[in-house]
């Protein structure tokens, strides 16, 4: 099949030939023509496997075979509204849109916490036909009366599962409660929860469903190794594997903010050009380190997981477990980054005695063995050696990026489902 069989107008078409694509993926055989025909849809995919051009694409086309008049009046309210997760995650979808709409009459817009709240609102000032947001943001500008959602005829929610994880429920559902009762829906998810079927089945209408990524696998084309070593040899071994194996761009894991910003640290004093991204991190520093990292200034990017969704970068070559994951399923997330699009990378997890129970977690999820490489110099000893001694319960030093005592705003936002805000007014996203 190509795209040009799926019915999608020329200008379409032209976009995508200028991205190289000529044959659409798996999700996009099939969201597409389901999209097209307004059904509502129901998702399980993965990133990396094309979903984002799998609604952006037909939506598109959607917008722009209608009346010319909806594309050429100047105030505009927002006709298509897609929430997302993460900053990450809405300025991807967001380049998306404008990439494949770049022959098209159509505007959008990007809106998300951690950044000014003004130059947004100027922009939907000027109308705006596709609303990219996370649902804070959004729902600010709501309280502000800076957006009207009351002209929204496609409503996409994209990661579903990571909304629920961060615990977005609540905005998801103020969000839906302001969207007109006749829309078409549609809902992404790496996986389906019983929670994820609940609210699927309060928002969606006879939905299609389609299911590309079955639950908890990774792409076939990413090669799985697992060096096993101590936890004081890991900076050293990373090192060497970076002086040794020539790599150019290497996405690289670790399990907290601290961590990632001493890892980065450690990789530029040896000279492999790095930098860190976290939710402790500005949007303007998160979105220059990952401008340099797709073009190639950066060698290393570390980051924690909720800061790695929305990384799309289809030649990725290789991922790094400096820790693994607490959560097995994070496991499958994190190597998805490379192997895109049927090219080759490699997922190499860099394993202590700590972590022996995790990588066993892991290996049962996936349902296969992983292989073990030993590096000469770095072998793991046959005894763990003991953690640091911590202080008794109570009286440990908080560290950066660790669990903090509530602050009266955190403990009032507990059950609200939105994230406290922080001291600088800021919401976490």
């Amino acid at each position: 099949m190509h795209f040009s069989d799926l019915g999608l107008m020329a200008e379409i078409q032209r976009a995508v030939a200028e991205q190289g694509y000529d044959t659409p993926t798996p999700i996009q055989q099939q969201a597409i023509p389901a999209v097209l025909a307004g059904h509502d849809l129901m998702a399980t995919a993965q990133t990396g496997t094309g979903k984002t051009a799998g609604f952006t694409l037909p939506i598109l086309h959607r917008l722009a075979s209608g009346p010319n008049d909806r594309l050429t009046r100047v105030a505009r309210t927002p006709r298509v509204l897609v929430l997302t997760p993460t900053r990450e995650l809405a300025i991807q979808v967001e380049e998306s849109v404008r990439t494949y709409g770049k022959h098209l009459p159509i505007n959008s817009l990007a809106v998300f916490g951690g950044v000014g709240i003004n130059p947004q609102i100027a922009n939907l000032r000027r109308g705006v036909d596709i609303l990219v947001a996370t649902p804070g943001r959004l729902l600010d500008h709501v309280q502000q009366g800076t957006v009207n959602l009351g002209g929204i005829e496609i409503f996409v929610l994209d990661e579903a599962d990571r909304m629920l994880d961060m615990g977005f429920i609540r905005d998801i559902r103020k969000v839906i409660a302001l969207l007109p009762k006749e829309r078409q829906n549609l809902m992404f998810s790496a996986t389906f929860s019983p929670e994820i079927r609940e609210l699927a089945a309060g928002l969606l209408h006879k939905p299609v469903s389609v299911d590309v990524a079955p639950r908890n696998t990774a792409a076939e084309t990413v090669t799985q190794r697992v060096i096993e070593t101590d936890r004081e040899k890991k900076k050293e071994l990373l090192c060497h594997l970076f002086a040794t194996r020539g790599w150019h761009q290497v996405l690289v894991f670790a399990r907290t903010k601290h961590g990632a910003d001493a890892l980065a640290r450690t990789l530029e004093k040896s000279g492999i050009k790095s930098a860190a991204i976290h939710g402790d991190k500005s949007q303007g520093a998160r979105t220059r380190a990952l401008s340099e990292f797709k073009d190639g200034k950066l060698v290393a990017l570390v980051a924690t997981d909720i800061a790695a969704r929305g990384i799309d970068i289809d030649a990725l070559p290789y991922v790094i477990n400096y820790e693994l994951p607490n959560v097995p399923e994070d496991y499958v997330h994190r190597i998805g980054r490379t192997g895109r699009a049927g090219m080759e990378g490699e997922a190499i997890s860099l394993v202590c005695h700590d972590e022996r129970g995790n990588l066993k977690d892991i290996e049962k999820l996936i349902k296969r063995n992983l292989e073990r490489v030993v590096v000469p110099g770095f072998e793991q000893s046959a005894v763990a050696t003991p953690r640091p001694p911590q202080p008794p319960r109570g009286q440990r030093k908080p560290q950066h990026g660790a669990a903090q005592p509530k602050t009266q705003a955190q403990k009032a936002a507990k059950g609200s489902g939105r994230p406290a805000q922080h001291h600088n007014g800021n919401r976490h996203r």
